[in-house]
C-alpha cells in the first residue's frame, strides 16, 4: 500500500479518535476554551491537512489508484459529517446543516455509482464543489473553538471577539451550506444523461 492510501487510511482512524474525546472527561480551559474542544480541533486539523497531502503526494509521484480514488473521498465525507454531527451534539450548530450536507453527498455517490455502473467517466468537483470543500472545514474548524452557538451574533448579545468569531462561524457555515446546494445542483445538471438513460 503506498503512503496516500495510508494517509487516507490514516484520516479514516483518527475520526473516532476525535469522537471518543469528549467521553474522556478533560477539564480545564486554555485562553477561556475548554481544553478537550482544542484537542478535538487539532485532530481535525491533522486529519484535513492529510486530506491535501495525500493528494498532492498521489499526483505528484503518480500513485493514483483505484483503491485511493473510492477511499479518499469517502474519508472526506466522513470526517466532516462526524465533526458536524459533533458540534450538533455540543449544541453549537442546527440539525438541518449536517442534514443537507449529508443528502448532497448521498445524492452525489449515488449518481457516482450510476456512473460506474455504466462505464462513464465520474464528473469532476466544480467550482461550488472546491468552496464548498474549503468553507466546510475553516468553519468546523472554528466552530469547535467557538463558545456561542451558530447564529448567537444576530442576536445582539454578543460583543468584542466572541461577536467576530460567532459571525466568520455563522457566514462560513452559511457559505459552506449555499455552495453545498449549488455543488449539488451543479452535478445534477452534469448528470442528466445518466438520469435520461434507461
Amino acid at each position: 500500500m503506498n503512503l496516500p492510501n495510508k494517509l487516507t487510511i490514516f484520516r479514516i482512524m483518527l475520526v473516532p479518535v476525535m469522537v471518543i474525546i469528549p467521553f474522556l472527561g478533560i477539564e480545564g480551559n486554555f485562553l477561556e476554551i475548554p481544553i478537550e474542544y482544542l484537542i478535538i480541533n487539532l485532530i481535525f486539523i491533522i486529519a484535513s491537512i492529510t486530506d491535501k497531502l495525500d493528494g498532492y503526494l498521489a499526483r505528484k509521484n503518480n500513485q493514483i489508484t483505484t483503491f485511493g480514488k473510492f477511499l479518499d473521498p469517502l474519508a472526506d465525507k466522513i470526517l466532516v459529517l462526524a465533526a458536524m454531527i459533533m458540534l450538533v451534539e455540543m449544541q453549537k450548530l442546527p440539525g438541518w446543516i449536517p442534514i443537507i450536507v449529508l443528502a448532497r453527498e448521498f445524492m452525489v455517490s449515488g449518481y457516482r455509482l450510476i456512473a460506474v455502473e455504466q462505464g462513464k467517466k465520474v464528473i469532476a468537483a466544480s467550482k461550488w464543489g472546491k468552496i464548498k470543500t474549503v468553507t466546510q472545514m475553516v468553519a468546523i474548524m472554528i466552530a469547535i473553538i467557538d463558545l456561542n452557538a451558530f447564529g448567537e451574533c444576530l442576536k445582539g448579545e454578543l460583543q468584542g471577539g466572541a461577536l467576530i468569531l460567532n459571525a466568520i462561524v455563522t457566514i462560513m457555515m452559511i457559505i459552506q451550506v449555499m455552495a453545498t446546494i449549488l455543488s449539488g445542483i451543479d452535478y445534477m445538471r452534469g448528470s442528466k444523461e445518466l438520469i435520461k438513460s434507461k
